[in-house]
């Protein structure tokens, strides 16, 4: 009785620590700064991840703390795909960006629902333009043999809460008044403020 006593505790635990595990290739998300953005739609808080997307949180948080997102607006939104933001506001003028950062889309974080990644076009070009994964998005990781690192959007975030804001936004009536026609919110989407949530460990 003994014996099976151990043997089931020890499979028992060898469960739950499986069970804990990321997906094979895939990295935990690490715990880091928590930003709110506050929309006309409600507030999304997001953590950050500065362990495996060092370079790239850096570069958000700079345009956080320099007001770049206060006043812009959602600008596109694919139901059952993303919804985008950056440097644009409601009458589809763009903001000045700083120099483009290296892709970190080889960090092991996925675009899963509620991820949080760096929009691009080239290798090497994101600037201010984030987007939040509404599904999981498994083609817009960074592809397995791309030894070159270019492909993949670079995950550095994601949603803790306010998702349901998100799933609002991504329900609303789309035109063509932004930079990306037919995927622009009707009534502006607007991004009051972007603000890094006090520190809230002991």
């Amino acid at each position: 009785m003994r014996t099976t006593s151990v043997v089931l505790a020890a499979l028992l635990l060898a469960s739950r620590a499986f069970a804990a595990e990321p997906p094979p290739g895939a990295a935990a998300p690490a715990s880091g700064p928590r930003v709110l953005i506050s929309t006309s739609m409600g507030d999304i808080t997001l953590e950050l991840d500065t362990v495996h997307a060092p370079i790239t949180t850096a570069n958000f948080l700079r345009y956080v703390k320099e007001g770049h997102y206060d006043g812009t607006v959602v600008y596109r939104v694919v139901p059952g795909f993303v919804i985008q933001a950056g440097s644009w506001d409601a009458d589809v003028h763009a903001r000045p960006v700083h120099e483009p950062i290296a892709l970190e889309a080889n960090n092991g974080l996925g675009n899963v629902r509620g991820a949080v990644a760096m929009a691009r076009l080239e290798p090497n070009s994101a600037t201010a333009e984030f987007f939040i994964d509404l599904v999981d998005n498994a083609s817009l990781d960074h592809q397995p043999g791309d030894t070159a690192n270019t492909t993949g959007y670079a995950v550095f975030a994601h949603v803790v809460s306010g998702m349901d804001v998100v799933d609002k936004i991504a329900a609303v009536p789309l035109g063509d008044h932004g930079p990306m026609p037919g995927a622009a919110p009707v009534d502006p989407i607007t991004i009051s403020k972007v603000s890094v949530l006090p520190d809230a460990s002991p």
